[in-house]
């Protein structure tokens, strides 16, 4: 928790190594105790410190009883929105209990890092915690979204209604509008009474007490309701030269707008325009001074590019482009739709305006492609990410001759999986484009980390013909596994700090610059993909720069229950290949570092500081 002020206040002097174990791992932290002692702040009396810490700090940390805790804090508590976090821990360090603003001031976490800190139990008594249940009036924090709660009561505790519904375990639909990191974790952490739902018209109204919405469209309904806003909105403006008027009339006249078109102007990320807009005064004042959002411009020519529903050749003849405020619209939302087409706006005579909102492409619930890396072989080694990404998946295409079969078993019910091992490059993407444009979530699984020898490039440019979707998620690639297996580093202090990466040459020819033998003048710790079967080759090239009883490692199927390695020397790499039939899936690695346990690094040298260790 990254908290800026955090106040320790310790009732006996005897818990003061509790606190200087706390204040190591929160440098800005101050101490307060009774007794004068190195790195504390002298108090008359907890009463007479506790008023101004409310006000000032972020996290008050009492080191004594609880009831102490409770009688101080008590005049001074107001409102969970504004109080700061409050936890109590016992002389012994034992127990940390989170006292006060839990969830938003953050208690509960900041109790579990200090648990963590001191080796003791974190009591936390907040039942969506204790029942794995959301946290709903911290979603927006957490994520960067903005909230607003509707119990149908106007009633301003309106949110604590909410809450009790879900965490009461009520029917609860959830809208996802949106994709980001806040949807998927609420996809995959979703409780067995929530439903989820992408159109608010599929959604029953009757079967439901909450709805819970994220996105930036502004839903109504006689039930119960949060709706989340994150910021994935882009407003594009267009403007007279010289504009001038009340720049509040500008943005009253745009907010109702959005309003009308059920448009949330909280999920407004940033403003934009062209080029010649850049010092218009009134859209700085709008942007800066009253929706506290960035300004951004764009040229003429990357503007007039963009395919606009609204073209203007008025427009196009002052500004060289024939789109100002759908084009920037677009262009910040990263090609994403305009869900407000051009609308136009005027502060008197003269002083017209127009403008245009798009949603962020990278949000749209579209078909999406990623490509995760399945690291070396063995299915504990892929991802935390990589892992998630193959449970939500609708299709799981997996390189069946590299990658073991177990890695898919994790797949949702329902979900398509396919070995791409008998496929050729077209076949693949047939399949993966069937399932993007039913907006499906595909998932290409690639051995070890896709972009080292993960032929993914000739994908992406199919992806990119066809402008779709696609992200990677990296893996554990096997030169990384090798140096495990081997109990290897692979640099040595002083004298080998480079990895080299490369293969030798077989049907695919190798850049004249990158022949091994000139890579071997280096004398760095090399890994040789795909070249089991040419090691003769490889070992003829090598021993122009390398000694002959430089030590070698081939390690055949890394990771898998049928890894195997073998150690030798440089001049018998060749037959360590062919005597123990070593082909695919084989790495080769030769430098001074296998094996080495010579040279010191300076890293933990007591003279060396750094930002950590002052």
């Amino acid at each position: 928790m990254n908290k800026k002020s955090i106040a320790i206040v310790v009732v006996s002097v005897s818990s003061l190594p509790l606190a200087r174990q706390i204040k190591k791992q929160y440098p800005n932290a101050v101490i307060y105790s009774k007794e004068s002692q190195e790195e504390t702040v002298v108090m008359k009396s907890i009463d007479s410190i506790v008023g101004d810490l409310f006000l000032q700090s972020d996290a008050i940390i009492f080191i004594g009883a609880m009831g102490i805790c409770v009688r101080c804090i008590a005049p001074y508590v107001m409102d969970k929105h504004t109080d700061p976090a409050v936890i109590c821990i016992d002389s012994t360090g034992k127990y940390i209990i989170p006292v006060l603003s839990g969830h938003i001031g953050g208690a509960n976490e900041l109790s579990i890092e200090l648990a963590q800190i001191l080796g003791g139990n974190a009591i936390v008594t907040t039942q969506s915690d204790n029942t794995g249940l959301w946290a709903l009036d911290t979603l927006a924090e957490k994520f960067d979204w903005s909230v607003v709660a509707d119990d149908l009561t106007d009633n301003e505790n309106a949110m604590n209604a909410c809450i009790a519904a879900f965490v009461n375990k009520r029917p609860t639909a959830l809208l996802l509008n949106i994709r980001d990191k806040g949807t998927e974790y609420l996809e995959q952490s979703r409780p067995e009474h929530v439903q989820i739902f992408n159109k608010f018209s599929d959604i029953p109204l009757d079967q439901f007490e909450l709805i819970i919405t994220v996105g930036p469209f502004i839903y109504e309904a006689e039930t119960k309701m949060i709706s989340y806003f994150p910021k994935v909105l882009h407003l594009g403006i267009g403007c007279r030269k010289g504009l001038n008027g009340d720049p509040m009339e500008m943005h009253q006249h745009i907010i109702s707008t959005l309003i009308d078109n059920n448009l949330c102007p909280e999920s407004l990320a940033d403003i934009s325009s062209i080029d010649l807009k850049k010092d218009e005064v009134i859209l700085a004042l709008l942007s800066y001074g009253i929706m506290n959002r960035p300004f951004k411009t764009y040229p003429a020519d990357t503007l007039d590019k963009l395919s606009v529903p609204n073209p203007s050749s008025k427009v196009k003849e002052v500004t060289q482009s024939s789109s100002v405020a759908e084009a920037a619209a677009i262009q910040s939302a990263g090609g994403g739709l305009l869900l407000l087409e051009k609308q136009k706006g005027r502060l008197g005579e003269h002083n017209d305006y127009t403008f245009a909102v798009a949603m962020d492409k990278s949000v749209q619930r579209q078909g999406h492609i990623e490509i995760v890396g399945a690291g070396p072989g063995d299915p504990e080694l892929i991802s935390i990410r990589g892992r998630r990404m193959l449970e939500k998946a609708d299709l799981i295409l997996y390189a069946g001759s590299l990658v073991p079969k177990e890695l898919t078993f994790c797949a949702k019910p329902g979900a398509t999986v396919r070995s791409s091992a008998d496929m050729n490059l077209e076949e693949q993407f047939l399949l993966m484009k069937e399932f993007y444009d039913k907006g499906k979530f595909i998932v290409r699984l690639h051995t070890g980390d896709p972009c080292i020898y993960g032929a993914i490039q000739e994908q992406m440019a199919f992806f990119d013909q066809y402008n779709m979707s696609y992200h990677i998620t990296p893996g554990i690639s096997s030169f990384q596994a090798a140096a495990a297996a081997l109990q290897s580093q692979f640099t040595i202090p002083e004298k080998v700090q480079t990895i080299i990466l490369t293969r030798g040459e077989g049907r695919t020819p190798m850049p004249e610059k990158e022949q091994l033998h000139k890579l071997a003048a280096s004398q760095s710790t090399m890994c040789i993909y795909l070249s089991a079967g040419i090691a003769d080759k490889v070992q003829d090239e090598l021993l122009q720069h390398y000694a002959p009883t430089t030590p070698v490692a081939a390690c055949y199927k890394l990771t898998w229950k049928d890894e195997r390695i073998y150690r030798g020397e440089l001049k018998d790499l060749a037959k360590i290949v062919k005597d123990n039939h070593l082909t695919l899936t084989t790495l080769l690695v030769v430098g001074d570092a296998i094996d080495n346990r010579e040279g010191l690094s300076r890293l933990y040298a007591d003279e060396f500081k750094h930002l950590f260790r002052k």
